[in-house]
């Protein structure tokens, strides 16, 4: 569970403290948000529409103008550095859409998520294909013919392919059905277990907050509320304003390891 890190006084994977963030200029979304996230964790983030998620994510991974603030991977600040460098430090990012590249197979679409060490590559194909056994059955297949869960599966493959010691996620359940929701988030809750640290952005409060071990909503780019998936679940603020309704399939959900 979550705050094992906290209790043991283990360092943080990531951590995202103070940042104020934009997309331009004296525009900033992100308005002093703090995130951390320690060894073997699954954070969740939510709130309203337009609250900074998907931009906090970003500019974790490079993508967005830190203006002020600091992002630390381990010991290390990785603040504003380029993408590139971020993957070579073992953060692996998976965005809402566009995640894959279409015209090549999914073995292709893997070798590239390897580009930086070739040599390895038989070694980490042959675990994500033990990690995702439908790609491996489908690994000729061009990555434009898969379905909307398949190409997330791919898009998480794709970024594991570098053994990151943190993977970031952006809404993985959006646009997916019902039942392919419940085996994304399975899915990334058993990669969670292989070691690797999960921070995901999600739209389904409800169900974000059943698997990870910890949560932050967001709100007007502020992190409003933190806690354990179950305080979030039963705190009245969050339930009105975030859930809309009362918490018992999370308390529910929380006798077993991920949803089913």
């Amino acid at each position: 569970m979550s705050g094992t890190g906290v209790a043991t006084g283990q360092r943080a994977v990531v951590e995202a403290k103070d940042v104020v963030a934009g997309y331009l200029p004296g525009v900033n979304i992100l308005n002093g948000c703090s995130l951390v996230a320690y060894p073997g964790e699954m954070i969740g983030i939510i709130g309203p529409n337009g609250a900074g998620k998907s931009t906090l994510l970003k500019a974790m991974f490079g993508l967005v103008k830190v203006h002020s603030g600091s992002v630390t991977l381990g010991d290390r600040d990785i603040t504003n550095l380029r993408t590139n460098q971020l993957v070579e430090m073992g953060v692996g990012f998976v965005p809402q859409t566009n995640n894959v590249f279409p015209s090549l197979t999914i073995e292709e679409n893997l070798r590239m998520g390897l580009f930086l060490r070739p040599k390895r590559i038989r070694e980490r194909l042959d675990a994500m294909w033990d990690l995702f056994p439908n790609l491996h059955e489908r690994r000729d297949r061009s990555a434009g013919a898969l379905s909307g869960g398949e190409r997330q599966s791919l898009a998480m493959a794709r970024a594991l392919m570098m053994e990151p010691s943190v993977l970031l996620l952006d809404e993985p359940s959006a646009g997916l059905s019902p039942v392919r929701q419940d085996e994304t988030f399975l899915r990334t809750r058993r990669i969670n277990k292989t070691g690797v640290c999960v921070v995901m952005v999600e739209q389904n409060a409800r169900r974000c907050l059943q698997i990870c071990d910890r949560g932050y909503v967001l709100d007007q780019g502020r992190d409003a509320h933190s806690g354990t998936g179950r305080e979030l679940a039963n705190d009245p603020k969050v339930i009105e304003l975030y859930l809309g309704t009362l918490a018992k399939d999370v308390d529910e959900s929380k006798s077993g390891d991920a949803p089913a």
